[in-house]
């Protein structure tokens, strides 16, 4: 893990969400959905340095600042530290309530952990209208409950995500919405963890199913060839561009997820194969990462890469690498 970039990118105040090159655009300012994903990635690593900690620190203070009251929360921040936005209970809410779960679960702070667990319980009451709010959510809701089994505030936010999936009536097109979007692994992870907990092996079936669905889309004479930013409908020509690293990084968690569950080395290879897409195992052949700074490309285009590396781009990049890490160490 080379977190140089993710420093650079860091302030007190938060972590640049823009690039130009590798240049942080200032006048950008935060966003707590950059945030949230930085602290993931600092709480999974399985060491704790005195960088690592400064920057779990910094990211912790900045979403317990987003918290409103109500437990809804604000997405941008100006480079002087002044949020313009209302609060609400988008993404970045779902977000949020992922991170202060995985901090809770992997955290290696006991103090930042039970700060975590704090922010999460006055989050975790609320409900988002938008699906994938709700799976970021969800996915919280999961670490807290690998922590505290029984928990009723993670189990109703889980309860309240799973029934926020829709049901496909199509074989042809088993996807649950009429159009694949962006984070789209994200709802057969959840499947999977949701049957899990609550021992319903149809569920944990049905979000095998799904996910098997798409990365069978997305893969091609193996390599990953992942849907564009703008998203696909049955019938449109593939591969697309731009194909943006977040989505990578969705198909890594859920294919991990998938292994942990089942112990099927075919998950297991899948994640690998996400991996290997920043390495150059790509449509394009090229590589989508920088390993002298650690910093992520921001997407791969129909004539290679753009060359910004932005916080989320960087961040898929470090999150694939941490979660095949600690893959290849559940399978040793």
């Amino acid at each position: 893990m080379n977190l140089q970039h993710l420093s650079s990118l860091t302030t007190p105040l938060g972590l640049y969400e823009h690039c130009l090159g590798t240049n942080p655009r200032v006048q950008h300012g935060y966003c707590t959905d950059d945030v949230a994903r930085g602290l993931m990635v600092i709480e999974r690593l399985p060491y704790k340095s005195i960088e690592t900690s400064r920057l779990a620190s910094i990211y912790l203070d900045f979403l317990a600042e987003a918290q409103s009251l109500d437990g809804a929360m604000h997405n941008r921040r100006s480079s002087i530290g002044m949020w313009v936005d209302q609060a609400s209970v988008s993404d970045h809410w779902g977000r949020a309530l992922w991170a202060w779960g995985t901090s809770l679960h992997y955290g290696r702070d006991s103090s930042r952990a039970a700060r975590s667990f704090e922010h999460f319980e006055t989050s975790a009451r609320r409900r988002s209208p938008y699906l994938r709010s709700m799976m970021f959510a969800a996915l919280g809701a999961s670490e807290v409950l690998r922590v505290l089994p029984g928990n009723k505030m993670a189990e109703n936010l889980l309860i309240a995500a799973l029934e926020t999936i829709p049901t496909s009536t199509s074989a042809r097109w088993p996807w649950p919405e009429a159009r694949l979007t962006y984070a789209n692994a994200a709802i057969p992870e959840v499947m999977m963890l949701g049957g899990e907990y609550f021992n319903d092996a149809n569920l944990i079936k049905q979000g095998k199913k799904l996910l098997h669905w798409l990365v069978d889309l997305q893969s091609i004479a193996g390599r990953f060839s992942i849907i564009p930013h703008f998203g696909w409908s049955y019938g449109q020509p593939l591969p697309g561009y731009d194909q943006q690293p977040i989505e990578v990084a969705a198909l890594v968690d859920a294919c991990c997820t998938a292994y942990e569950l089942t112990s099927d080395q075919m998950w297991r290879e899948m994640a690998l194969i996400g991996r290997s897409w920043f390495d150059g195992n790509n449509d394009q052949g090229i590589s989508m990462h920088d390993p002298a700074t650690g910093a992520g490309f921001d997407a791969l285009t129909g004539t290679g890469r753009n060359e910004n590396a932005g916080a989320e781009s960087t961040i898929a990049y470090l999150s694939v690498v941490n979660r095949t890490e600690l893959l290849l160490g559940v399978a040793a």
